[in-house]
């Protein structure tokens, strides 16, 4: 993600800046998602996660293998009318269990197509099932639901979710949002794949995630249809609606291109998005094979936003991107969407990465060095706010979109590449996305795999540029 205010991505002229919908649950999925749950003898999901963050986001006691959103929106008057279907494996005995729903009207829920009692508790949904589904088991649950969709305001003031715009909606959900237009496990650790069915009046078009299965126009609407078929987050996914100038093609890696701008953001536009296949490759050089089938940008016109989000294969941006930030939200194709998150603690391990990306694209590409960017940013005075709070710990989701966690853990994977030199670094780089490709990891995990790689003791390293406190000393 790019927050201009909160972290200093290059926007504008700113400085630095199915085909297999049932694949069985990994271990390692079922036992993040199990291991937020309750005792054993309870048969109660808990309404949370588990994320010291955000302790009511996610939810325990099953895990999510595929949401089927069916949405019809009216831009007049921003009424949206849903149903979702979600395929589920419990991963305890559960009688009762939450989905994360915020703002809008449940009109029914049904768990295996018999009716199920349901009340809602904050931005909680919490199901009773007619019987107890039993550990292991898969169940579907239908929501209908329907209203005004509205974002919600983050930690750190900033808003996320379904965020109108004056033709359409800028659909972004870090870190809370997706709950503003569907019910969803929604925290990163419960990954799963997604199909979009969205109506929306003619003229108007509808962007999610993945490949596009189709469109149809009749009776003054259109209905879009998309397939992400890898896991995907749900903060990740999108509806994004608007008047939109569509582009399509195929790279000469065989990845399907969908770009949707607004009319009034496409001459900015332009000249960056023609060098998306050539930011891909150079990028794909560096951390292995891109991880999806499609790709793309969304460019709304959304002024009032301030940010740009990594959206699962398609990037959404609120205005004309530049080039860093293009190739920013492109690297978390691999660091934070297919590499994701198990705590919101961790978030460096996608921004870090990121910022670091273009660095490494500048110094690639005839403009500073990594080295050059590492010391205009260290000569900054201890009292600047870069060295206010640790990249590894930011202490709150107040803290996770600041400039520590951005640029000081961008510094952070400088001097691990200082300290085992490029060989290693490029080899860690590579091998981190590739071993947890369509997966989670955490600090603990590319520490381990730096140090195994590399055949050095990086735990002093990490600790004085992750976790502690105040500007460190540089090696």
């Amino acid at each position: 993600m790019t927050r201009p205010g909160r972290q200093p991505a290059r926007r504008r002229g700113v400085g630095p800046r199915r085909e297999t919908l049932l694949a069985t649950v990994p271990v390692a999925v079922a036992a993040l998602i199990g291991a937020a749950g309750p005792t054993a003898a309870d048969t109660t999901g808990a309404p949370g996660a588990g994320d010291p963050y955000f302790p009511l986001s996610g939810n325990g006691g099953y895990h999510v293998r595929h949401y089927d959103l069916t949405l019809r929106y009216e831009t007049s008057s921003r009424h949206l009318d849903g149903k979702a279907v979600l395929t589920a494996r419990a991963t305890q005995d559960l009688s009762r269990f939450d989905l994360d729903l915020t703002g809008l009207q449940v009109t029914g829920v049904a768990v295996d197509g018999a009716p199920a009692a349901f009340r809602r508790v904050g931005q909680e949904l919490v199901v009773t099932s007619r019987h107890t589904l039993r550990t292991g088991r898969d169940f579907r649950v239908a929501v209908a639901y329907n209203g005004t969709p509205k974002p919600v305001t983050d930690p750190d003031g900033s808003a996320d979710g379904w965020i109108p715009t004056d033709d359409g909606a800028f659909v972004a959900g870090e870190p809370q949002g997706a709950m503003t237009w569907f019910p969803a496990n929604n925290h990163p650790k419960d990954k799963a794949s997604y199909d979009f069915t969205i109506t929306v009046p003619q003229g108007s078009t509808a962007v999610a995630n993945g490949v596009l299965l189709g469109q149809r126009t009749a009776h003054g609407r259109t209905t879009f249809r998309w397939r992400e078929s890898q896991p995907m987050a749900s903060y990740l996914a999108t509806a994004t609606i608007g008047n939109f100038k569509v582009e399509r093609y195929s790279t000469d890696d065989g990845i399907q291109v969908y770009n949707a701008v607004d009319p009034r953001e496409a001459s900015a536009a332009a000249p960056v998005l023609k060098q998306l296949p050539s930011v891909l490759e150079w990028e794909s050089k560096l951390f292995g094979p891109y991880p999806y089938r499609s790709a793309g940008s969304i460019v709304d016109h959304a002024p009032d936003v301030g940010y740009a989000l990594e959206t699962q294969t398609r990037p959404l941006y609120d205005a004309a991107p530049d080039l860093h930030t293009l190739v920013h939200e492109n690297a978390h194709q691999w660091f934070g969407d297919s590499v994701s998150l198990t705590t919101w603690k961790d978030i460096w391990l996608n921004e870090g990465f990121a910022v670091y990306t273009e660095w490494l694209y500048d110094e690639q590409h005839d403009g500073d060095s990594a080295q050059e960017t590492f010391d205009a940013l260290y000569a900054r005075p201890a009292s600047d706010p870069l060295w206010a709070y640790p990249p590894g710990d930011p202490g709150s989701g107040k803290n996770i979109f600041g400039a520590p966690v951005y640029q000081r853990g961008a510094m952070a994977l400088h001097e691990l590449r200082k300290a085992v030199g490029d060989g290693d670094f490029f080899r860690i780089v590579h091998a981190w996305p590739t071993v947890h490709r369509n997966g989670h990891g955490t600090t603990a995990q590319f520490v381990r795999l730096a140090e195994q790689i590399s055949g050095k003791r990086l735990d002093g390293l990490f600790h004085t540029w992750l976790f502690a406190n105040g500007k460190p000393n540089s090696a």
